[in-house]
């Protein structure tokens, strides 16, 4: 045991010291909606937080595909960075901003006219749909700036340089939480805005990330080696195809999972305000946890796609094991954490004490699919690396859309079993989803090694 710990030890230092900041950036992005329903929570009350989880749900779900574009960047850079073509990074990075410009606007406008008009015919509370519809309006603005970001973020992440993005991160959050509780309270000569408050919020906070970020990749010096290529010119079309042959199924993956647990949130607003405020306690408090899964699978992807580039097989199958072993060590911790602070954790988003209670029940159920989700979240990461990307997603969408989710409807809704019976439908997909992806990459390594013979 100790001679196996030792063989994988320099690649848990590796993975966690790029793995670390990532889970701060990427936990920025749940963390500014948990925000929201903390503070809508506990100064708006029961119905607002409803309205910030309908909203949330719907966002999420376009949101997620924009990141999935800009995340193609990171394994193709990781990649050329790995074959030290430098020149090649510089042409996907110009590429990757434009992409992204492109693709902000357009998610924007299908929030605008889509989501808007979704809201009046999901069978949800009129009082929440009231709150929710300038609550997403606003929202919808910062897809814009947050694309923009990713552009320098996947950039920076996929040459290894994780830092910066996680201050940043960690600086706008701060800011976000100050201006939102000034907003939603009506502080300094501010009349309160209510749920309309943490959108503003969220979309200044979005905009100056953007912009230091943006001033941090050109002028700091670990970045001239590349950035001395980069002109706009070098926007073509067969680079931002590769982007998108990889951001696209990234996007669609994220979709089908961020849809799936949207959907269930849509479910849970069928049995009313209070199962749909506990749904969302109950997610928030999962998707911290998932976020820190996603960062070790972004760290997998980056290592991966760097031992891809150069061939290096061997050190690219011990980066994908030690991923499997950190994600499976973090992810029973945070269960137990869940299991036994099930009754505590709801506190933190509201003081109503019918949503805590159901909050409480779905936390036993979370306990039991963080194994699943931090699982099937590194799979992903790894099969990006070796720009495997169209089957993973097609096994996303079996999982939650042909499996976990009709289960969530059929126990939950027609069998009467309520919010429970909906999240067991949800664990069963990421169970599937789970075994499904290792085996996946089980068969992308046995030819891998065939083709090494």
């Amino acid at each position: 045991m100790k001679a196996y710990f030792s063989k994988y030890l320099p690649y848990y230092r590796s993975n966690l010291h790029l793995a670390g900041p990532i889970m701060i950036s990427q936990l920025g992005h749940t963390l500014v909606h948990t925000a929201d329903s903390v503070i809508v929570g506990h100064f708006a009350g029961t119905v607002p937080l409803a309205a910030v989880s309908l909203v949330n749900s719907v966002f999420m779900i376009v949101m997620v595909v924009g990141l999935g574009i800009a995340f193609g960047l990171t394994p193709l850079i990781a990649q050329e960075n790995g074959r030290n073509n430098k020149e090649e990074c510089a042409r996907l990075f110009s590429n990757s901003i434009f992409l992204n410009i492109i693709s902000g606007v357009v998610l924007f406008f299908l929030v605008y006219y889509g989501s808007m008009a979704m809201l009046t015919h999901l069978d949800q509370d009129p009082a929440v749909v009231v709150e929710a519809k300038p609550y997403l309006l606003i929202l919808s603005i910062s897809i814009v700036p947050i694309m923009i970001f990713s552009a320098f973020k996947q950039f920076a992440e996929g040459l290894g340089f994780t830092r910066q993005a996680m201050r940043i991160t960690i600086w706008g959050n701060v800011l976000n939480v100050i201006i939102a509780i000034i907003f939603v309270k009506g502080m300094f000569g501010i009349k309160p805005m209510g749920v309309s408050g943490v959108g503003y919020a969220t979309l200044i906070d979005r905009c100056l990330m953007a912009l230091v970020m943006g001033v941090y990749i050109f002028n700091s010096k670990d970045f001239r080696p590349y950035i001395k290529h980069f002109v706009w010119k070098q926007i073509d079309w067969i680079r931002s195809v590769n982007i998108l042959k990889i951001g696209s199924p990234v996007a669609m993956q994220y979709v089908f999972e961020i849809g799936a647990f949207a959907a269930a949130s849509i479910l849970a607003g069928q049995l009313g305000a209070v199962e749909q405020a506990a749904h969302q306690v109950a997610i928030n408090l999962a998707a911290i946890t998932y976020m820190v899964a996603t960062g070790i699978a972004s760290a997998a992807t980056i290592q991966v796609g760097n031992s891809f580039g150069k061939n290096n097989f061997d050190r690219l199958f011990k980066f994908s094991a030690s991923s499997y072993h950190i994600v499976l060590i973090l992810m029973m911790f945070t269960a137990i954490i869940f299991v036994v602070f099930n009754k505590q954790l709801p506190w933190i988003f509201t003081a109503d004490p019918a949503v805590i209670y159901l909050a409480a029940q779905l936390l036993i159920i979370a306990g039991l699919f963080q194994l699943f989700d931090g699982t099937q979240s590194v799979g992903l990461g790894i099969l990006r690396g070796m720009s495997d990307v169209n089957k993973p997603t097609f096994i996303v969408f079996v999982a939650y859309w042909i499996i976990g989710l009709p289960i969530s409807y059929y126990l939950g809704i027609h069998l009467g079993f309520g919010l429970k019976g909906i999240w067991y439908g949800l664990t069963i997909g990421l169970m599937t989803s789970s075994l499904l992806l290792f085996l996946r990459y089980r068969t992308r390594t046995r030819h891998l090694l065939k083709e090494t013979a």
